[in-house]
Order: C-alpha cells, then sequence, then structure tokens
C-alpha cells in the first residue's frame, strides 16, 4: 500500500533532576554538597533511508516517545541521558508541524537527519549552588519537559523524469518496458492508483528515475479525480514528458488541457521543461499522427511501447537534457565586478 500522508505525535524526553545531597565520609564531617545534574532528555530525530518507499509503518503506530533522563546522585554523578528516538523516512519526505503547517525539514537524500524533538535539559544538583558565603545549598532544579508535536509527514517523490497524461494514455506500459517496474495495467481509467518508480538503465552506467503519476483529469488542480493527491508528487521531478495516446479526440486539445491544470497546480511546476510523447502509435500504423502546436517543449515524440519503437530516441533525449541541466546546476557563479 502506497502512504504518502501521515501524522504522528512525538515527545521528546524529559531532562532528569538534580539533587541535594551532602557529603559524609569519615574524617570529612563538612564535605559539603555534592548533588549531581539530572541526564538530558532523548531526542526524536528524523532520518532518510533510502529502503523505505512510503509511509506505511507509520499508520500502525502514531506516538514516538524518547527515552526520559536519570535523576542526578550523591558524589556529584549525573544522570544517565535518555535515548533518543529515530524515525526512518523515505528521501523526499516533507516534515511539518501539524498544528501550524509549518515546514520544519525536508529530507532529501539518504542519510539526512534532523533532530524534531529536543530533549529537556537535566536540572543542577545542589553543588552547583555553593559559594563562599553559602556553603550548604538546598536548592535543586527539576529536568525540563522535553519537546511535544504533532507532525505531518508528506512524502514527495524524487525522480528525474515525471510521465503526465490522461488515464489510459499509456504512462504505466511505457514505465515497464523501460525499466523493471511492474506497474498495474489495465484498460480502464485510473488503473494507476499509486505512483510507481522505474530506473532507467542505459550503457556505460548512465541511469535516471522516471515517475509514473496517476491519470491527470480536467479540475485536477481542484482536486478532482485523483487530484491534489498525486499532483504534488511531479514537483520534484525534473523534467516533465506529456503523453498524448494517438487515439484521443482531439490531441491538441488534449495537451493544453494538460498543460493547463499543471499551470493551475503550480507555476514553478509549469516551467520545468517538457516534451511531448505521442504514444499507441501501434494504432496508425505506417501514418503519422496530427501535428501538435507545443512550442515550448524540447521535443515531440512519436512512441509506441508495445511495438518497442521510438523508446531508445526518447531516452536518449532525456538523458542529454537531465545532463545539460546537472552541467548548468554546477557551474560556479561568476563574481560580479564592481566598478
Amino acid at each position: 500500500m502506497f502512504i504518502d500522508r501521515v501524522i504522528v505525535r512525538v515527545t521528546a524526553g524529559s531532562g532528569g533532576s538534580g539533587i541535594a545531597s551532602f557529603r559524609r565520609e569519615k574524617f570529612a564531617p563538612l564535605g559539603g554538597p555534592d548533588g549531581g545534574d539530572g541526564g538530558k532528555g532523548g531526542d526524536v530525530i528524523v532520518r532518510a533511508d533510502s529502503n523505505l518507499a512510503t509511509l506505511l509503518d507509520y499508520t500502525y503506530r502514531d506516538h514516538w516517545e524518547a527515552e526520559n533522563g536519570a535523576h542526578g546522585s550523591g558524589s556529584n554523578m549525573t544522570g544517565r541521558s535518555g535515548n533518543d528516538v529515530m524515525l526512518p523516512v523515505p528521501p523526499g519526505t516533507i516534515v511539518r508541524n501539524h498544528e501550524t503547517s509549518e515546514v520544519i525539514h525536508e529530507l532529501l537524500e539518504d542519510g539526512d537527519t534532523f533532530v524534531v524533538a529536543k530533549g529537556g535539559r537535566g536540572g543542577k544538583g545542589n553543588s552547583w549552588f555553593a559559594t563562599s558565603v553559602h556553603r550548604s545549598p538546598r536548592e535543586w532544579q527539576p529536568g525540563e519537559d522535553g519537546q511535544l508535536l504533532s507532525l505531518e509527514l508528506e512524502l514527495k517523490l524524487i525522480a528525474d523524469v515525471g510521465l503526465v497524461g490522461q488515464p489510459n494514455a499509456g504512462k504505466s506500459t511505457l514505465l515497464s518496458v523501460i525499466s523493471a517496474a511492474r506497474p498495474k495495467i489495465g484498460d480502464y481509467p485510473f488503473t494507476t492508483l499509486a505512483p510507481n518508480l522505474g530506473v532507467v538503465q542505459m550503457s556505460d552506467n548512465r541511469t535516471f528515475v522516471v515517475a509514473d503519476i496517476p491519470g491527470i483529469i480536467e479540475g485536477a488542480h481542484e482536486g478532482k479525480g485523483l487530484g491534489l493527491q498525486f499532483l504534488r508528487h511531479i514537483e520534484r521531478t525534473r523534467l516533465l514528458a506529456f503523453l498524448v495516446p494517438v487515439d484521443a479526440l482531439d490531441s491538441q486539445a488534449e495537451y493544453d488541457q494538460l498543460r493547463d491544470e499543471i499551470r493551475q497546480y503550480s507555476s514553478e511546476l509549469a516551467d520545468k521543461p517538457h516534451c511531448v510523447l505521442f504514444t499507441k502509435m501501434d494504432l496508425l500504423g505506417e501514418l503519422e499522427p496530427a501535428p501538435i502546436h507545443a512550442p515550448d517543449a524540447f521535443g515531440v515524440f512519436a512512441i509506441s511501447a508495445a511495438a518497442r519503437t521510438g523508446l531508445e530516441e526518447i531516452k536518449l533525449a532525456w538523458w542529454r537534457r537531465l545532463l545539460d541541466m546537472r552541467k548548468a546546476s554546477l557551474q560556479p557563479v561568476k563574481d560580479t565586478q564592481l566598478p
């Protein structure tokens, strides 16, 4: 089951209290205060783990609590700090404060960690309050409470190429033939109910990730169909491929509608590089698809996933575009010359 949004409660550990204690040893009747400090409470930490693909585990358990710090003891002994709690999440997870909707952190790379709830500080023992005029202090501090938060964890898939199209445009079939992914394929709308990722392997160890997004219908940006639930998964793709089947009633209108839905959902997403794929070319035989006006696209390609035609061309076009984008992101920013 693909779970991409959950609400969890986290409680960091409270700090241990310091104590009031005095040395009592033979030949040292006035040994003075020796109350130790309390230990620090454990933190709640989120960590990106590439072995995970969904947030399913958090549907079974929605409250996570770190260990409290131990109290101090005599002989200036500090209490043991509480153990931290680690929450593993898939890369691409956004952590929000559920009460305020404020984004706390985004975990994008495997191994990224962030403390979402800090454990309470341990209290001071009475040895800290001793002075030259106050030699037998009985003051001590209680430990601080750990942070208590309600968190919203939202997963947005990270992919190089996002396949966008209406239901039954051929997205899942295309993904299944260019990668080892095995999405569900059917001849009815909304066969794909959850996004699928596939790794495309080319020669010379060249690889990139393609995401198959469930069908986009008119009004998706308002939540119609699967709507907003899955539109957000293409936000982190680097480029988009709009799939238009050759048996569409009006190819131009279908392309324009897809572009409009993306634009109304996010202008930033609409500005990403994109291409157009005419799918199901095996239905036309030797005929050419109707021309389409797509001035902003970096290419218009005709493919047939069933007949395995045109696939190498689009994979090479995607790779070249991704490579250009990577090179551009690595170029150093030139220093501005002051007059």
